[in-house]
């Protein structure tokens, strides 16, 4: 056998050994960076805040709205299909708060120091209004607290802000429903969404101005219907400062 093949195939199986090393080095070290940069992800992050209301006997009769820190939101309920029916459906939606709105949102969670202690008054004469929780959740930290009624001023101001964005949701399910299944309703209903929206009781009216514009570009809804729904996304700006 030729010594010169013998010694060139002892250095090609060197060379192939010292390749496997160095790939094998560069894969480890890429997975490492990878790894690396996910850790940063993560700890950015958004902090949630979310308030849920359990209610039986009322429509709805659960509800759920979580809040991002940056201000992407998801509402979810359990609720009556129409107000002719007894027949209950879960229905969810995705929204987002308004600048303002959402920078309260976090404040006040703060001032109630992210819900981490007891919340509720321990009054157990009061009404029941509903069994509500309010829960906070970031890199840090993560804590959830339930009441019927809370004297602190930053939760009672958080559960009437909530209050307010499941009314006006709700309201955009009820429009939505009106408009596919019994238009003629709409115009009952958008009179007392006017009257709400004016005297405060509705915020975040961004956040049903899809199915409003669907009102306003329906030619087959009558026009003053449509006229109202255009008033009323015209007040969204000033509805969504909060009670």
């Amino acid at each position: 056998m030729n010594p010169t093949l013998m010694m060139e195939t002892g250095e090609e199986k060197r060379y192939r050994s010292r390749r496997r090393f160095c790939f094998g080095g560069t894969s480890l070290s890429i997975a490492c960076i990878a790894l690396l940069s996910i850790l940063p992800l993560r700890a950015a992050e958004p902090a949630t805040v979310t308030f849920a209301l359990d209610f039986p006997g009322s429509d709805p009769e659960h509800y759920s709205i979580s809040v991002q820190s940056d201000g992407r939101a998801h509402y979810e309920c359990l609720a009556k299909v129409s107000t002719e029916s007894d027949d209950r459906d879960t229905y969810q939606t995705e929204f987002t708060f308004s600048d303002a709105t959402r920078a309260r949102i976090f404040d006040l969670a703060a001032q109630a120091h992210y819900f981490s202690g007891a919340i509720d008054s321990g009054n157990h004469k009061l009404a029941n209004t509903g069994a509500k929780k309010l829960a906070y959740k970031d890199a840090q930290r993560e804590s959830t607290a339930t009441y019927n009624y809370s004297p602190q001023p930053a939760v009672q101001q958080l559960t009437t802000l909530f209050q307010s964005v499941s009314a006006t949701l709700e309201l955009g399910r009820h429009l939505a429903y009106d408009l596919r299944y019994q238009k003629l309703a709409l115009d009952d209903e958008l009179k007392r969404a006017e009257e709400q929206a004016r005297r405060g009781d509705l915020v975040e009216l961004q956040a049903i101005k899809p199915v409003l514009q669907q009102i306003y570009d329906d030619n087959s809804v009558l026009n003053v219907v449509r006229a109202r729904a255009q008033r009323i996304m015209e007040m969204g700006p000033r509805a969504t400062a909060g009670p």
